[in-house]
């Protein structure tokens, strides 16, 4: 409900919608809610017993099919999320060896699965035209009070919409800042981010309460981005997923707490990239039968998917 909410193209969001469109809801959509159409992109989305989830709604002529985007998909996402904790000990159960192979099919050509130096390719092919109508197209007034946050954002979630719902409050214009690939691999670890940086960086642009992003932004936010930029204020939450500044490093926020403008801000869940995939890797037997019905409808989908017009 969070998430969903939080999509700028959203207007209401209705609890506990049944995942069949009955000739019931359909109504009470018609009537209750002033609904015109159904939607649903090319993919197929079929019920356990064969039917057509959208039948009701297309035999009403009130359904509306749109091009799927291409490239991602949930079930890409997991096998993604499962190659980052392989080499994990305390995940490395026979549930999780089995789920990896069930999610591997999309790791590197040439490489084994059960290689710690493979990896997974995004087939995620973004526009130009899709980051404009991203966009919010507006800059900044010239008296705006631009307050500014960064990180990784991989796997864009509920904590992340929070927190920058709450940085959204402290100015006029929020620039958020998209780390890089390797920014964030170097941090994480191998296999990491889950999602590739124009993944991340439409994931947040779809937010409510981001202005606009910086694509690949650097770690490090110096005087010189500062006054670029000309930010007034630079945010950080109090949930994180790795440690903050260890010996050694660099502080990345040393020019702004110099300048007076740094704050730390308490983030209002406890919820990171980690947790999720923790609960993708507990629910092994239930993302088992899952995948072995959408592995195969996925399959069959790019076999015979046409051309959908449309964006």
């Amino acid at each position: 409900m969070v998430m969903v909410s939080s999509v700028k193209w959203v207007d209401k969001v209705i609890a506990d919608a049944p995942y069949a469109i009955t000739e019931e809801f359909m109504n009470k959509l018609f009537t209750e809610y002033n609904i015109d159409y159904i939607i649903h992109g090319d993919d197929p989305c079929i019920l356990p017993d064969g039917s057509d989830a959208y039948a009701h709604a297309k035999k009403a002529g009130r359904y509306k099919q749109i091009k799927r985007t291409e490239g991602v998909s949930s079930t890409d996402i997991v096998g993604r999320m499962l190659l980052c904790v392989r080499d994990r000990q305390i995940l490395e159960t026979p549930n999780h060896a089995s789920l990896q192979r069930q999610f591997s099919h999309g790791s590197t050509p040439g490489q084994d699965n059960g290689n710690a130096s493979g990896t997974r390719i995004s087939h995620f092919l973004p526009t130009s035209r899709r980051i404009v109508q991203f966009s919010n197209g507006k800059g900044p007034r010239p008296d705006a009070r631009i307050v500014y946050m960064d990180g990784a954002f991989d796997l864009f979630h509920a904590g992340h919409v929070e927190i920058l719902k709450c940085a959204r409050d402290y100015g006029d214009f929020l620039l958020v800042g998209i780390h890089t690939d390797q920014t964030v691999s170097a941090h994480r670890g191998p296999h990491h981010p889950i999602m590739s940086l124009h993944e991340r960086s439409l994931s947040v642009l779809a937010c409510r309460y981001v202005d606009e992003v910086i694509i690949g932004a650097p770690s490090e936010v110096t005087k010189d981005m500062i006054k670029t930029f000309n930010i007034s204020l630079v945010l950080h939450g109090t949930v994180q997923e790795s440690e903050g500044v260890r010996n050694g490093e660099k502080d990345c926020y040393a020019a702004a707490k110099e300048l007076g403008i740094f704050k730390v801000i308490n983030s209002p869940r406890d919820l990171t990239t980690s947790t999720i995939i923790r609960r993708i890797v507990t629910n092994h037997e239930a993302y088992k039968k899952r995948n072995e019905k959408k592995a195969e409808s996925e399959k069959k989908y790019y076999a015979t998917k046409q051309f959908v017009t449309g964006d």
